[in-house]
């Protein structure tokens, strides 16, 4: 999360003018690059995170209400996007993307050790697999396309899904072999970072607006 901070913060003070030189965060490999690390972080931990709660008997009705949140954060992310950015809106950005990953990640676990063919095949079939029919808003967030769409975050199911899938057979392994390194105490200098990590949804939400606030209020001083 706070990778993902500073890289927005960096993408913020180039949106408003403030880097020289400019930086091409579309097409240059050097934030292209960090943007696939920080996204496939945030899908591996979550599915790491439905092992951990499906071990620990996690009731339906609480994991469809965190599913709502989640669903409800990625509905704001839209709109507030289409006000910022009308021309490159995000239809399907990384909470999109998680709010149904989860459920299929959910229903998949009992596949166990199958999850990792499965995951395979998610992240090399749009390598083989592409047709313009998937090309549309209301189609890309399968992830079948034949080019990138225009917009700010895009986090389709394919080849995305793999990436939660092997976080999901990661945690099952780890639970069944190596549980004592889920359960050890972390050490004082990472309490801090254990407490933002309870509460990732809200951090994403309001780290963007703290730091675009910050960054127009500087500039309203200068």
């Amino acid at each position: 999360m706070l990778w993902m901070a500073a890289f927005h913060f960096v993408f913020d003070l180039n949106h408003f003018g403030l880097l020289e030189p400019r930086q091409d965060f579309y097409r240059d490999a050097l934030w292209t690059t960090q943007r696939t690390a920080i996204v496939s972080l945030f899908l591996f931990t979550a599915g790491v995170g439905q092992a951990l709660a499906l071990d620990a008997a996690q009731p339906a009705a609480r994991f469809w209400r965190r599913w709502a949140q989640i669903a409800g954060c990625a509905a704001l992310v839209s709109a507030a996007s289409a006000l910022m950015f009308p021309a490159s809106w995000i239809s399907f950005g990384v909470l999109h993307g998680i709010a149904l990953m989860l459920v299929i990640a959910r229903f998949a676990a009992p596949l166990g050790v199958w999850l990792w063919p499965l995951g395979l095949a998610a992240l090399l079939l749009p390598l083989f697999v592409a047709h313009p029919v998937f090309d549309s808003r209301w189609t890309n967030w399968v992830g079948l396309v034949t080019r990138k769409p225009v917009t700010e975050d895009y986090v389709p199911l394919l080849p995305w899904l793999g990436v939660m899938l092997w976080g999901l057979a990661a945690g099952q392994w780890l639970l069944a072999h190596r549980r004592a390194l889920l359960r050890g105490a972390l050490p004082r200098a990472a309490a801090p970072l254990a407490a933002l990590g309870r509460w990732p949804l809200a951090f994403y939400m309001l780290h963007q607006p703290v730091l675009i606030g910050a960054i127009v209020g500087w500039q309203a001083l200068r």
